[in-house]
């Protein structure tokens, strides 16, 4: 039996809370090879190709340069509109308040709000509608307003 993508969500979680520094997980037509740390070159070493996930870029909220990045909370799917086919939360050029809902994050069926947390502009959305995110990857970056 194949692997969902929920499956996957669940098997990242949990690994994320434990100390496992290894894991292997193979079955018909999906193979997910996860490591901590890095290869022997320091290397960050990510997920095999065909696993829907990416490796994680850690910038919680981080300011870089004179951008402000709106970084997801969480490991989930992220959706940049409320419903699929309404209009995006928000988009390139968007003024945003720091309690301005900028996208949602979908994580087992619940839907958790991610605000801007800033002032400013949207200049850049960092994420695609639907992708899964990892904890801390950049979802926007935002000129904040001086």
């Amino acid at each position: 039996m194949p692997l969902s993508d929920d499956d996957v969500r669940e098997i990242l979680r949990l690994i994320d809370e434990s100390n496992v520094e290894e894991l292997s997980v193979e079955t018909e037509g999906f193979s997910l090879y996860v490591r901590r740390g890095g290869d022997e070159d320091g290397a960050p070493v990510s997920a095999e190709p065909d696993s829907p996930v990416a490796a994680p870029t850690r910038v919680d909220g981080a300011v870089a340069g004179e951008l402000h990045i709106v970084s997801a909370p969480m490991l989930g799917t992220f959706y940049s509109a409320q419903a699929p086919g309404a209009a995006p939360f928000v988009d390139v050029g968007t003024r945003v308040e720091p309690d301005t809902i900028v996208c949602v994050i979908e994580v087992m069926k619940m839907m958790n709000s991610v605000p801007a947390g800033v002032v400013g502009t949207i200049v850049e959305v960092c994420a695609d509608n639907a992708q899964l995110v990892e904890d801390g990857a950049p979802l926007f970056q935002v000129r904040p307003d001086p």
